[in-house]
């Protein structure tokens, strides 16, 4: 998770209290001024990372805006047990919506063996497609390292068993979560949500074949970093992400992000890369299809 939406705080790192977002509701927006829908793009993509249940938008619109501009599936990632029931229900009553189920690393402290259970039954179901957001967070102390680094080896294994990709949340500890990778063995499919690494790091990264998700965050202006790892992700190992309701990009930050606005990262992306902006969509529509496929 990353940037409130209501302005507040870099990588909010756990939900906000909120009550879940209904999957009912009118079509207009509700609450926050979202910004205007942007052009839409030349092949369809999807947004890999979002929190739906945190938007100040009902389901149907959501999903409604992300499909007028060519974004055309979500997967909605679950942080608690809570959360990961809430997507996994949505994703069965809804079209092109799919879910991640995890326990965050910020929210491991004393966490029990039956919510690792539950989670791992959560996983194994048809619409769910990926177990995460898991991994480890050193940048707040709200869990302790040895609660988050049992977690994480647990959604590795859980992972492996339900042979969905493994979404890492990955916050200031880049070293601890590739070792752990390493002494657990690495699911056939690792997903870095919201990449915060360097290119260096990007490298490790593309020669263990693990995909980096970039977000928002990369059209920032104080992200060259996190641009010159960009350059170096390979494109079948690239994907998109909103983060949503968190990281809006330029020039939009400070306003509520949703699925809808994943052309403007994406336009950046290509940018960086310097790719047709057609072949930049066609890679991630296919790196999709072969991570969390079939869809």
């Amino acid at each position: 998770m990353g940037e409130s939406a209501s302005a507040a705080s870099e990588e909010a790192g756990r939900p906000v209290e909120r009550p879940m977002n209904s999957s009912r509701g009118d079509d207009g927006f509700q609450g926050a001024a979202y910004p205007p829908l942007p052009e839409r793009l030349p092949v369809e993509v999807f947004d890999s990372h979002c929190h739906l249940d945190l938007l100040d938008l009902p389901v149907p619109r959501a999903i409604a805006a992300a499909h007028a501009v060519g974004v055309r599936r979500v997967v909605t990632i679950g942080c608690d047990l809570k959360s990961s029931r809430w997507g996994t229900q949505v994703a069965c009553e809804h079209g092109d919506v799919y879910a991640g189920v995890a326990i965050h690393p910020n929210e491991t402290t004393g966490v029990r063996d039956d919510v690792l259970e539950d989670i791992a039954e959560l996983a194994a179901r048809p619409h769910v497609v990926a177990v995460g957001e898991t991994g480890l967070d050193y940048y707040r102390d709200w869990a302790p390292v040895e609660d988050q680094q049992r977690s994480f080896r647990a959604h590795i294994d859980i992972a492996k068993q339900t042979g969905k990709a493994l979404m890492i949340h990955d916050r200031e500890a880049h070293d601890d979560v590739l070792r752990i990778l390493q002494e657990e063995g690495a699911p056939d499919k690792v997903v870095f949500h919201c990449f915060s690494g360097d290119a260096e790091m990007a490298r490790v990264c593309a020669d263990r074949g693990y995909a980096m998700s970039f977000a928002g965050n990369v059209t920032f202006k104080n992200a060259e970093p996190l641009r010159e790892a960009a350059k170096v992700a390979p494109l079948d190992l690239l994907l998109v992400e909103t983060d949503a309701p968190f990281l809006t990009p330029v020039p939009y930050r400070g306003k509520p992000n949703a699925s809808y606005l994943i052309p403007t990262t994406v336009r950046c992306l290509a940018e960086v890369k310097e790719v047709d902006l057609a072949e930049l969509c066609t890679a991630i529509a296919a790196n999709g299809d072969r991570l969390f496929g079939p869809w």
